[in-house]
């Protein structure tokens, strides 16, 4: 039986000069500008040469396929919330007081990349199975895991993990509900607020219950 093979998404080199650097700087916001105008669907990798001003051979030399572009600027933005959540779930704030602050954060990041997070996630099937992409997540998740057993240290295992699930569903699923209309600075602050009470409460249920 024939085996289906994976495309491969990782970039097939890295740039090791200035001017390489400069190259591969001009193909992501290129392929920025074309995904957020004219959709996953109508991505290729064509459009993105044309927009970034460069030959269809030069693109190849770093990309192989569309897949591992989309694959580059989701795990890029993977990597930002990936340092996101150790600079704030590290500090030496009380637990509470970091968990507040995450969604703060999380639901301004979320109106802020809003266009291009919605045309990744259409793009998503091309790329979020592959190994290099469950790999990138296990840092942000083994993160998380870590403040949820500190923020709540006294209850089972089994309630510390749904009450981790559901913070993080409610972040990623309110936020995302949220960020698809565009928001002023006051109405992402009253709305950050209101959600981070929420939580709040709830862990504090939970720890006092």
């Amino acid at each position: 039986m024939t085996q289906h093979v994976r495309p491969r998404i990782s970039t097939r080199k890295e740039p090791q000069q200035s001017r390489s650097n400069e190259l591969v700087s001009a193909i992501l916001t290129a392929a920025v500008q074309v995904l957020t105008t004219e959709g996953a669907q109508r991505f290729t990798t064509a459009r993105v040469a044309e927009k970034a001003g460069v030959s269809i051979g030069s693109l190849y030399q770093y990309f192989p396929n569309k897949a591992s572009i989309l694959f580059r600027l989701q795990s890029d933005e993977w990597r930002r919330s990936t340092e996101m959540l150790r600079e704030i779930l590290a500090d030496a704030v009380p637990p509470k007081n970091r968990l507040r602050n995450l969604v703060h954060a999380f639901v301004r990041s979320e109106c802020e990349e809003a266009p291009v997070r919605v045309a990744l996630a259409d793009a998503a099937p091309l790329y979020r199975d592959a190994p290099e992409a469950r790999e990138l997540r296990v840092e942000g998740d083994r993160i998380f895991d870590s403040f949820i057993l500190e923020l709540l240290p006294r209850i089972s295992d089994d309630v510390r993990g749904i009450a981790g699930e559901l913070i993080a569903t409610t972040l990623t699923t309110v936020g995302k509900e949220f960020s698809q209309t565009s928001r002023t600075e006051q109405e992402i602050d009253a709305y950050a607020g209101a959600m981070a009470d929420m939580l709040c409460a709830y862990a504090e249920t939970l720890a006092t219950g």
